[in-house]
Order: C-alpha cells, then sequence, then structure tokens
C-alpha cells in the first residue's frame, strides 16, 4: 500500500525493463533521416559493398588461407575411440574374489571418466583373483588375470 501511496505501481501488469537495458535495433537502408541511408554502413565500394556478397569462414581477400598455408600431418580418423586406460597394478584395492566392472572403478576413484570404454592393459602383478568386466583387454593383462585365478570378460 505505501508503494502505490508514493506513486509506483506494484503487480505483473505493470513490469517494464530496467531503464537503458534496451535498445532499439538498427534499420539499415531506410532513408537519409535514419541516419543509415544510401549506403547502408557498408561504406562506398569494395567486395562487401556489393549485394549478394558471401564470404566464406577463413576468407582471406584472394591470398591462400591460413588453414590451407599451415602443413597437416599424419591422418585423422573421424571414428576414433579414446579409452579411459587402467593398468593391473590399479587393482590392488580390490580383495581377493572381488568382481570389478565399470561403477566399482568409477567408485573406486580408479578410472575418473568412462570416454568410449575402458582398457585393462598389462603393466604391474597381481596375485588375488578378480572377476573383471570391462570394454577391452591386452593379451598380457588377460593372461596375469588368469594366471592369478581370475577372469575377464569384455562387454
Amino acid at each position: 500500500m505505501a508503494a502505490e501511496q508514493q506513486g509506483t505501481l506494484i503487480g505483473l501488469g505493470h513490469l517494464a525493463p530496467a531503464p537503458g537495458s534496451r535498445k532499439k535495433r538498427k534499420r539499415i537502408g531506410r532513408g537519409p533521416g535514419s541516419g543509415h541511408g544510401k549506403t547502408a554502413t557498408r561504406g562506398s565500394k569494395g567486395q562487401k559493398s556489393r549485394s549478394g556478397a558471401k564470404l566464406g569462414v577463413g576468407f582471406e581477400g584472394g591470398q591462400m588461407p591460413l588453414q590451407r598455408r599451415v602443413p597437416k600431418r599424419g591422418f585423422q580418423p573421424l571414428d576414433r575411440r579414446e579409452w579411459a586406460l587402467l593398468n593391473i597394478r590399479d587393482l590392488k584395492s580390490f580383495a581377493g574374489g572381488a568382481k570389478v566392472d565399470l561403477p566399482a572403478l568409477l567408485q573406486e576413484g580408479i578410472v575418473r571418466r568412462l570416454k568410449d570404454g575402458v582398457k585393462l592393459l598389462g603393466q604391474g602383478e597381481i596375485q588375488v583373483p578378480l572377476f573383471i568386466k570391462v570394454n577391452k583387454c591386452s593379451q598380457g593383462a588377460r593372461q596375469k588375470i588368469e594366471a592369478a585365478g581370475g577372469t575377464v570378460e569384455e562387454i
């Protein structure tokens, strides 16, 4: 009530943007009175002043673009997969006979991000049997785990 007495109205019907927060758009090519008539902010001459001028990304006025000047190296496959790597030595925190799968690896903090999957590699030694489920496994890692009495299953 006190606000209405001071002259300001309260309610959703009286909302307005903050002063200076909204700006009119620039109306180009609408005559000299608009301030943007005649050349319509394009300048007098040149390629970009003409109608239909569309320059590609990286166009440098006919000069060989940087992207084409810089040498390229190697083959970059579009379907490249990036694996979260896991070595046998990282599995020390699991007790013998434990089931090691992707949620268990995340919970233990051994693997931070799964990326495209987890690949088990053979660095390190293992003495306890573990039952492991991963996306990929190297032959050396598989041999070491099976020699310790465990199994590896690829999902």
